[in-house]
């Protein structure tokens, strides 16, 4: 019986002194979305969601927001202090879905084999950018990069990216 109170009180002291393997850190400020297989997309993180995101396997943050999108923080130094690869390709609205775009995340994503986290401020330049990438460099069809764009977080760039992709309008319902 003795025993017993001691095993508790040392599972106490360890759990209470960090010993014990606690699980993963969950992203509490950011839905993510994951469209293939080790690929997120997000609207953007918070400073403290990049622990978070790297004991889900994230190991590369592309940011796609312009210089000055995100103002009073260094969005670099905190990915790179959680340990992770920073890469940031400026995609300026609508006018950012460009083919040097799509090569620029082509070139993060074809080596990386997952762990990368893509997103903007709303998650709508991810979804967006990620359609033309697939389209136009992974050969994907049209409505199947369309699919995986709103899958990733395409929103209001939709009618823009099915110009780029030769796609009709939506048939009103």
């Amino acid at each position: 019986m003795r025993s017993r109170a001691l095993l508790s009180v040392l599972l106490a002291v360890a759990v209470a002194s960090g010993c014990a393997h606690a699980p993963p850190p969950a992203v509490t400020e950011v839905q993510l979305h994951e469209p293939l297989p080790g690929l997120y997309t997000s609207g953007q993180p918070a400073p403290g969601d990049w622990r978070a995101l790297k004991a889900r396997g994230v190991r590369t943050v592309v940011d796609l927001r312009v210089p000055g999108e995100l103002k009073g923080r260094d969005e670099a130094a905190e990915v790179r202090a959680a340990g992770l690869r920073y890469v940031n390709i400026p995609v300026d609205g609508g006018q950012g879905l460009t083919d040097a775009n799509a090569r620029a995340l082509h070139a993060v994503l074809a080596p990386a084999h997952g762990g990368v986290l893509v997103h903007c401020s709303s998650g709508n330049r991810a979804g967006a950018l990620l359609a033309l990438e697939q389209f136009e460099l992974d050969h994907a069809a049209a409505e199947q990069a369309l699919a995986l764009g709103k899958a990733a977080g395409l929103t209001h760039l939709e009618a823009l990216l099915r110009q780029h992709l030769g796609l009709s309008a939506p048939e009103a319902k």
